[in-house]
């Protein structure tokens, strides 16, 4: 296959930074000539609305809807995506065919007048605009104040070394991509405090029907990745999930057994419903599923949709 491949993606240093990885990994993969690639940067409509939360917005679909068009009219044959800013549903036509090999998925503190959460004097002002990172900060620290920040990673560091906010919470993945992982003033337990589903995963959306493309793409999954994603996008899809409810977990692959822990809150953190499940890897749907039915069996569809009003 002499063709190079299109790669669409954001134009955030940290989404080229993972669309760069993606062409590596192909070039790596089938060598310089039907590895070979280019990048095509798109401007998301959530790149474009910085002024509100993108639960006010239309959700976290706004970060992939011009890339998916791309992939559908022909102009990219690949995109590239933070797997946790890919909505529940794919438009049809598209899958998600490959999953590089997860970075560390824990969440970075960051702040210059504290070392880590429980050191921040009370009423301090945390800025993040993650309903969940928002949710845990208040259930572990309800005397903080907690404000929208929204932009990319160095944005968000400008405007705490600017003194808007006391203090941020950044993904250490993407600060490890951007080889800012110094920035990080302390790192969060992930079973304290538990990672959005999909965190530290670099996800590949291509079009079904693509098969030279996918033939390429398969190359670089990462098979443990992928059923670890399967089943937390499973747990989010059993509970309607986007980024209008405060949604966490993770399941990872040990000896063999995949574990997922999957939590529910509500805005202001003080009650939260919590499930785990696990399983061989070839069910991670099925585990993902069970774990968000049992959420709603024990919460119930009206705490589920007060939340989403309430978002």
């Amino acid at each position: 296959m002499d063709v190079t491949l299109r790669i669409a993606t954001r134009g955030s240093p940290l989404a080229l930074a993972q669309a760069r990885e993606v062409a590596a990994r192909l070039a790596a993969a089938h060598g310089p000539r039907d590895g070979a690639s280019e990048i095509l940067v798109l401007k998301t409509t959530g790149d474009r609305i910085l002024d509100r939360p993108l639960s006010e917005a239309g959700g976290k679909g706004l970060f992939t809807k011009e890339i998916e068009e791309a992939l559908i009219d022909g102009r990219a044959d690949i995109a590239v995506h933070s797997a946790k800013d890919v909505p529940t549903w794919l438009p049809d036509g598209l899958v998600l065919s490959a999953v590089l090999e997860r970075e560390d998925v824990r969440d970075a503190f960051v702040s210059r007048i504290a070392g880590c959460l429980e050191e921040l004097p009370a009423g301090a002002m945390v800025g993040t605009a993650s309903l969940r990172r928002q949710a845990l900060v208040r259930r572990l620290r309800p005397d903080l104040k907690v404000v929208s920040l929204r932009g990319n990673v160095q944005t968000r560091l400008s405007k705490l070394e600017a003194g808007e906010v006391q203090a941020t919470l950044l993904a250490l993945a993407g600060l490890k991509r951007l080889g800012a992982a110094h920035a990080a003033t302390a790192l969060f337990d992930p079973e304290a405090f538990p990672p959005a589903l999909g965190q530290g995963a670099i996800a590949i959306e291509t079009r079904a029907d693509d098969a030279a493309t996918n033939r390429l793409v398969a190359a670089i999954d990462h098979p443990p990745t992928a059923a670890a994603l399967a089943c937390e996008r499973a747990f989010l899809a059993v509970l309607d999930g986007s980024c209008r409810t405060p949604i966490a977990g993770h399941a990872r692959i040990r000896d063999g057994v995949l574990a997922f822990r999957g939590l529910v809150l509500s805005p202001d953190g003080q009650t939260a419903f919590e499930a785990e499940a696990c399983g061989a890897p070839s069910e991670a749907e099925a585990i993902g599923r069970r774990a968000g039915e049992d959420i709603i069996g024990r919460a119930g569809e009206e705490f589920l949709e007060a939340l989403r009003a309430a978002t």
